[in-house]
């Protein structure tokens, strides 16, 4: 079956059963055609915000707190359960505010459809709800309609349509009502096609409705937006398996402890249970959602302020420094979205011209030197200028269009040579404009110095080579043939310029014959899409740190790769694969395809998400970087989505995790590095949080064993796990990023969390801390101290012990040597924790609540003595096991 563009007009009438376009069809037909396909709107279905609460408390960890909570009410202590209910509800709504921050693209892609639509009915045209279009209707389309549905166009007059939120192509495309041949057209080359969200700049024409709603190429991107279920980062991963770990390591182990407690009835049921709920709550690791979303979430801040980032979910921090693989588009985001003419051929001159986008400053070069304009070139600047419909304009500083790229290139380069006060001899008088079938553009001029009519023309070089050799026989076609090729070849695109004096008449308006009895060349001009120069260094820094970037674009194959050569997209040679090839390789192929190509051409938005799940199936942390309403089906497919915040839309926004808000790609690599510091420093918090959990639950699993009275208490371990470890780890917010992070690979996919080592370190750190927390207790009892004096003991061994631990474990080398390298915010997050900690001790509604008295001066002694045995022991263990590393480097 024939695909609507490739049928003709009167196919079209057949298949949709019209008569006459301008008659369209019945508003009875039209009734019918609504209640059988529905109504032309995308379905919004926003997950309840009470449904996404709810679900924060499905987690081991919350089940086991909220057992704990129950049991403590069970037993009367009241003011236990209401600590540990806290806990349970702040790390529900951290988890509630991240799931709700981000804004719903569905809603966006339906803000897109247009709302209301002129068609013919009934032989009437008249303006409906775009909602009630149905298949078979005629749309009357003029310039600055929204286009309302997917349309065949039937009629057009020069019809112009800006496609590149749907397509990534920069060009209003010219629209035509002739069918295609070919089967398998890209999405941006059906120009007898109009797709729903596109816009139309110019002209006008008739099209009729062949899709809608949820049929439309828009209505896909949105089903496929919404198939995509949110997916959980790497690390967001790995601190739930670590928490579903230790949390059935715990409630084994408080089962067995229980067993053994009720059969040796070494306690009453109900000192039993409570003692059993401070294993409970003593080995969880409360805190650990807490401490990753407040170092996370300074991470978020820093890019918002220092780098103009916006992160709209805390963990994909993180991922920016796993990623393995950034796909990219590249209009607008490895280069400037600004047409810049860089090189001319005027006669046999070749020039070469500085400076990039839309903004007049350069200098015309030739050999290296500056030159200045000579006549012959003047009349070319005027024909790029003259031939034109395009206004450039400054606004708030910056030099923008309104019109074609291409247009605004020329205008650019006629200000930057002759200046920007100069003003042209010639007036404009009748304007030719580009279509698609001429393939050029020209102006009927006067000049007024000698009162001679002149005609500038500006377009694809066939066309103007053609019209040049009928004006001199002896034009040699083979030359500037070659010259359009070498231009070609390198990415540039090319465009001819030509002019007509008008011998011995008075024109009034200008028509395409006047132009086919010939014209002189001027010459040539190379036009590039300018790569950002602050690209090319951050792409270095990416290949440095073996992170490779693919270039997803719908430009010609050669062009894109010849402009990622200049860019530097790949160390060695740039592979290149298009669209249409894609389709045809099988799923395996694909996935080696995706990792072998570093430029993907001529693709559909279907492409897009296509290489980004074979990316992912080939076990690689991918990015997706994008800013069109084609890119959000894949921006969300991607580990983490990355929109463009300034001409990013509004969708492609919603559909990303994060976006650039200056729109500089060149920011990706600095956010890297910070997403690799943020996960060393989420690691290191991980290692020094879970030792002390471990620590605790030991101390009341031996007291129980032994049967002694449990020194601690449920809240005192809260307080412990909360209070003084939190705010300990804060420190690690402000951790400066390792030296050489950018020169390593990132993370395999099937690294875990904590390696071999790590897991041994936990486990000799734990169990110091519990034994020398039981010793600092037994020899305090032993030395007729109370016991509410010894447990006030073992709460600041084991969280000064923590403060020791954690000048060891902030870096690989020499902790006490490292000590200076301690930043001002970090000391001043012990200062806090050392003042809170004195607040417990000292102050009596604190002791009261918390079950402890107030220490002598050689009480505060012992304890640091206790707990600098850990730091001791944790910088042997490292200077042994680099000893070890060192000479098995060195065999």
């Amino acid at each position: 079956m024939k695909e609507k563009y490739q049928l003709t007009t009167a196919e079209i009438k057949q298949q949709l059963g019209l008569k006459e376009f301008t008659q369209g069809i019945s508003s009875q037909e039209a009734a019918t055609r609504l209640q059988r396909d529905g109504q032309n709107a995308l379905e919004v279905k926003p997950t309840p915000k009470w449904k996404i609460f709810l679900r924060q408390f499905n987690n081991i960890v919350i089940y086991i707190l909220l057992v704990a909570t129950l049991l403590t009410i069970m037993i009367g202590h009241y003011t236990d359960a209401v600590v540990i209910l806290a806990v349970v509800i702040l790390n529900s709504l951290i988890g509630y505010f991240q799931e709700t921050s981000a804004a719903n693209a569905l809603a966006k892609i339906k803000e897109m459809m247009a709302q209301h639509a002129t068609v013919y009915r009934d032989g009437k045209r008249q303006d409906i709800d775009a909602s009630d279009l149905v298949v078979g209707d005629v749309v009357f389309l003029e310039a600055g309609d929204n286009v309302p549905a997917d349309l065949r166009i039937v009629s057009a007059d020069n019809l112009r349509i800006e496609e590149s939120a749907l397509t990534g192509e920069t060009n209003s495309v010219i629209k035509t009502d002739e069918a295609l041949t070919d089967d398998k057209i890209p999405l941006a080359d059906r120009v007898n096609m109009a797709y729903s969200s596109t816009s139309v700049t110019s002209g006008s024409g008739l099209g009729v409705v062949v899709a809608t709603g949820e049929h439309t190429e828009i209505g896909k991107i949105s089903q496929e937006v919404a198939h995509i279920k949110p997916k959980k980062t790497r690390l967001t991963r790995e601190i739930d398996r670590v928490g579903t770990i230790v949390s059935y390591i715990t409630i084994i182990g408080s089962v067995i402890i229980f067993i053994i407690g009720f059969f040796l009835q070494i306690y009453s049921l109900p000192a039993l249970a409570l003692a059993v709920v401070a294993m409970l709550v003593g080995s969880i690791p409360e805190g650990l959602p807490a401490t990753t979303s407040v170092i996370l979430a300074f991470g978020v801040s820093k890019m918002a302020k220092r780098y103009k980032t916006i992160i709209k979910s805390m963990p994909a921090v993180e991922t920016l420094g796993s990623v393995d693989v950034i796909a990219t588009d590249k209009t607008g985001t490895l280069t400037k979205n600004e047409m810049t003419a860089i090189e001319l051929w005027s006669g046999d001159q070749h020039y070469t011209v500085t400076g990039t986008g839309y903004a007049p400053q350069g200098q015309l070069m030739q050999d290296g030197h500056q030159v200045e304009v000579d006549d012959q070139l003047k009349l070319l600047l005027e024909a790029g200028f003259q031939a034109n419909d395009t206004v450039l304009s400054e606004e708030d500083g910056r030099w923008v269009i309104n019109g074609e790229p291409t247009d605004g290139a020329f205008l650019t380069l006629y200000h930057k040579l002759l200046g920007a006060k100069y003003q042209s001899a010639y007036e404009p008088q009748d304007l030719l404009p580009f279509d698609s079938d001429y393939r050029y553009i020209a102006e009927l001029t006067r000049n007024t110095e000698n009162n001679q009519q002149v005609i500038f023309i500006k377009g694809s070089p066939d066309k103007l080579f053609e019209m040049a050799a009928k004006d001199d026989p002896a034009f040699d076609i083979q030359k500037w043939t070659k010259r359009v090729n070498d231009w070609s070849v390198a990415g540039k695109r090319v465009i001819a310029l030509g002019f007509r004096v008008v011998e011995g008449e008075n024109l009034m308006e200008i028509e395409h014959d006047h132009l086919y009895q010939g014209i002189h060349l001027l010459g040539l001009a190379a036009l590039q899409d300018a790569p950002r120069e602050e690209v090319i260094a951050a792409l270095k820094t990416m290949n440095n740190a073996g992170v490779a970037v693919k270039m997803i674009t719908g430009d010609d194959p050669q062009t894109a790769r010849a402009i990622g050569q200049q860019l530097g997209l790949a160390p060695g040679e740039i592979h290149a694969i298009t669209g249409a090839q894609w389709d045809r390789l099988p799923a395996e192929e694909q996935a080696k395809a995706a990792q072998d190509n570093q430029v993907f051409a001529r693709t559909t938005p279907q492409n897009k998400l296509e290489i980004i799940d074979a990316l992912q199936r080939g076990q690689l942390v991918t990015a997706m970087v994008g800013d069109g309403v084609n890119d959000a089906p894949a921006l969300k497919q991607a580990d983490i989505g990355i929109a463009m915040g300034i001409k990013g839309t509004d969708v492609a926004k919603d559909a990303a995790d994060m976006v650039l808000g200056d729109d500089n790609f060149a920011t990706m690599a600095t956010v890297i590095e910070e997403g690799r510091r943020i996960y060393d420093n989420i690691k290191k918090s991980i290692l020094f949080l879970l030792p002390t959990s471990f620590a605790e639950g030991l101390v009341v699993a031996f007291s129980i064993l032994t049967a002694q009275q449990v020194p601690l208490q449920p809240v005192q371990l809260l307080w412990i796990n909360l209070v003084a470890a939190i705010t300990i780890q804060f420190a690690f917010v402000f951790e400066k990023a390792a030296p050489g992070l950018m020169n390593r690979p990132p993370r395999p996919v099937s690294s875990k969390l904590m390696n071999r080592h790590d897991l041994i370190q936990m486990g000799y750190v734990s169990a110091l801390m519990a034994i020398f927390a039981l010793v600092a207790y037994d020899w305090f009892t032993g030395h007729d101290a109370s016991v509410i004096n010894a447990t006030t003991m073992m709460i600041n061994v084991i969280v000064i012990s923590k403060l020791f631990y954690f000048f060891s474990i902030r870096t690989t080398g020499n902790g006490l040597k490292q000590i200076k390298t301690i930043t001002g915010r970090a000391w001043a997050v012990i200062g806090i924790m050392l003042a809170f900690q004195l607040i417990l001790t000292y102050t009596p509604f604190m002791q009261e609540a918390f079950h402890v008295t107030g220490i002598s001066l050689v009480e505060w002694l012992a304890v640091i003595v206790f707990s600098c045995l850990i730091m001791l022991v944790a910088e042997a263990d490292k200077w042994i096991r680099f000893r070890k590393e060192n000479e098995n480097g060195a065999n």
